[in-house]
């Protein structure tokens, strides 16, 4: 770790720290906003920070070329930096007991989301640069730069479909043309206002669709598949067709292309207005549509890699013995 990039690394101890100073804010501050305790975002933000910070400087670590490093930790960097000003952003919100997301209610409170809203996009922006970095490595297993592409790649995908929540939704601008004055731009819920009923901690609406769902699995792509890259690996002492490198290639591809797919379907299902729990007909069909897609497709990468494994390490079959 000492080759990792300081800052993001110094992001992931303040983040963790942050982690615990929420889960004493949950605990002793009992003011809630929009129906959730005031801490839970702070918390939800600081925990997904603090795993996206190490996992984002072990890739720039993956960088051989001296000039591609300096880019990729340049662009490391900028995501610290600008990760912290969302934080102390979110932070300071909480204190003053206000939203910090889509809160355009006074002068104070559109400056710190128009802050907020750069230091996003800019954010994005730098985990975009080494995403292209990595994808001129040519260092890495074939396993691993599967599985670190796909992770950015899907990664910003989620991060992208933030977006979505960015713009004012049809009651806002009904409000507005009867008030004059829009203090909220943006919500997170589809279909139902933000702060209803909602899943414990995350608050996930139970009511209507919620596009937090789709953004955070897509981001957390970022993890799962090169933990996914590194559980074929372990695999391969044991089942011999993980033995090639071509084949765990080919199932971490297969795995990116369920894990986008599971993030753009939350995504859809959440623009209908439709709760997580409670899918309808068309969600399930396409979740299930998935799912044998995903299954089909590994079969056909496990059975033709089965035939390539050498006769003596196959598996001798089973034998069946009955008592005398």
């Amino acid at each position: 770790m000492r080759t990792w990039n300081r800052s993001l690394l110094a992001l992931t101890g303040a983040m963790i720290l942050l982690t615990l100073v929420c889960v004493v804010g949950l605990l002793v501050d009992p003011r809630t906003l929009l129906g959730q305790p005031i801490w839970a975002k702070p918390l939800k933000f600081s925990i997904s920070l603090a795993l996206y910070g190490p996992t984002l400087a072990w890739m720039i670590s993956l960088v051989t070329g001296p000039r591609a490093r300096r880019l990729a930790n340049v662009a490391g960097t900028v995501v610290a930096v600008t990760a912290a000003v969302e934080m102390v952003a979110i932070v300071g919100q909480v204190l003053r007991g206000r939203t910090s997301h889509f809160d355009v209610g006074t002068p104070f409170d559109a400056a710190v989301w128009s802050v907020m809203a750069v230091s996003i996009m800019t954010l994005w922006v730098a985990t975009a640069v080494v995403g292209v970095v990595l994808l001129r490595e040519r260092t890495m297993s074939t396993a691993s730069a599967w599985a670190v592409r796909l992770g950015l790649g899907v990664a910003l995908l989620g991060m992208a479909l933030a977006f979505l929540m960015t713009g004012p939704t049809g009651a806002q601008i009904a409000a507005a043309r009867a008030e004059g004055s829009m203090p909220t731009v943006g919500a997170h819920a589809v279909g139902v206002p933000d702060g209803g009923p909602g899943l414990p901690l995350l608050g996930w609406s139970t009511t209507g669709g919620d596009l937090r769902i789709g953004h955070f699995v897509g981001l957390h792509a970022l993890q799962a598949l090169p933990l996914l890259a590194l559980g074929l690996g372990l695999l391969a002492g044991r089942v011999a067709v993980l033995r090639s490198e071509r084949v765990r290639a080919q199932l971490v591809a297969v795995g990116g292309g369920a894990w986008a797919g599971l993030t753009l379907l939350l995504t859809w299902q959440a623009l209908r207005g439709q709760p997580l729990l409670a899918p309808d007909a068309a969600t399930l069909a396409a979740a299930a549509t998935l799912v044998v897609l995903t299954v089909a497709a590994a079969a056909v990468v496990l059975v033709r890699g089965a035939r390539s494994v050498p006769p003596a390490e196959r598996p001798a079959p089973a034998v069946l013995s009955l008592p005398a």
